[in-house]
C-alpha cells in the first residue's frame, strides 16, 4: 500500500504561527479586525491574510530577525529522514507564507522540501501576498482538498495528512488516514475520521510502520492515542 505524506506548517511543524507572530509584533491597526471577522465566517482566509499582509510594518531585513527565532518540532527533522528512508512523498502544504516555511526550516538544517504555500513579496516598501495555489470555490489561499486530490493522482493512492487547526479541518475529511494534533483531534474525533493523535513529530514517526502495514486503519479504532 502506497502513501504520500501532505503536513501543515504552522503549529504543527512550527510550534507557532508565523503569521499570527509577525501580527502581534509587526500590525499597524485593523488587522485584529480581519481576524475577527474571519473567525466569524464573514471573509475567507485568502481575504483576510491578504489584508493583513499589507498591514504589516518590517523591512527584510526584521522579517528574516524574526523568522530566525521560531522554533520546530522537535521530531521533525527525524520524521523527515524516515519518510525519505521509506521513499514515502512529504510536501508541505500551507495556508501560511512560502518565504517563511522556506527559511524557517534551512534555519534548523533540513533539507529542501516541496512547499505549497501563499507566495509572499516585497513590493515597493510593503508587503504583499499572492495565492497561486487557491482554487474556485474555495476561500483560503492554498486550497488543500486540491493538493490532496494531485497528490493521490500523481504520487500515491492513499494520503496522510498531518495538522492541528481550522485549515486543516477540510482537508483531513478527504485524506485517507490524519495525524492530527491540537483542535484537528476534536474535529476528526467529532466527524468519525480516521486519525491518530500525535503530540510531537516523534509519536508520527514511531505511526508510520503502523500506517504501512495498515494496523492503524482499523475500523474498530476510531482514535488512537500515540506512544513515543
Amino acid at each position: 500500500m502506497q502513501w504520500s505524506i501532505l503536513c501543515d506548517f504552522d503549529g504543527t511543524i512550527s510550534l507557532e504561527d508565523v503569521i499570527d507572530s509577525l501580527l502581534e509584533n509587526f500590525g499597524q491597526p485593523g488587522w485584529q479586525q480581519l481576524e475577527d471577522q474571519w473567525r466569524s465566517g464573514e471573509i475567507g482566509s485568502r481575504e483576510c491574510m491578504q489584508g493583513q499582509v499589507r498591514l504589516l510594518k518590517l523591512d527584510p531585513a526584521t522579517l528574516d530577525a524574526h523568522l530566525d527565532q521560531v522554533r520546530i518540532d522537535p521530531g521533525f527533522a527525524a520524521f523527515v529522514k524516515r519518510a525519505q528512508a521509506l521513499g514515502l512523498p512529504l510536501r508541505i502544504v500551507s495556508d501560511g507564507l512560502d518565504y517563511a516555511i522556506h527559511r524557517i526550516l534551512a534555519n534548523h538544517g533540513l533539507p529542501p522540501l516541496p512547499v505549497v504555500a501563499n507566495h509572499l513579496r516585497w513590493c515597493n516598501d510593503h508587503w504583499q501576498l499572492e495565492s497561486p495555489y487557491q482554487a474556485e470555490g474555495c476561500r483560503s489561499g492554498t486550497c488543500k482538498c486540491t493538493c490532496a486530490a494531485q497528490a493521490r493522482a500523481d504520487e500515491a493512492p492513499r494520503v496522510l495528512m498531518i495538522g492541528d487547526g481550522a485549515s486543516d479541518f477540510c482537508v483531513s475529511e478527504h485524506a485517507d488516514f490524519v495525524f492530527a494534533k491540537r483542535r484537528l483531534i476534536a474535529h476528526c474525533t467529532n466527524a468519525g475520521i480516521p486519525h491518530a493523535a500525535i503530540d510531537t513529530f516523534h509519536d508520527a514517526t514511531a505511526l508510520l510502520p503502523r500506517l504501512l502495514d495498515s494496523s492503524l486503519l482499523q475500523p474498530s479504532l476510531p482514535r488512537l492515542l500515540a506512544t513515543a
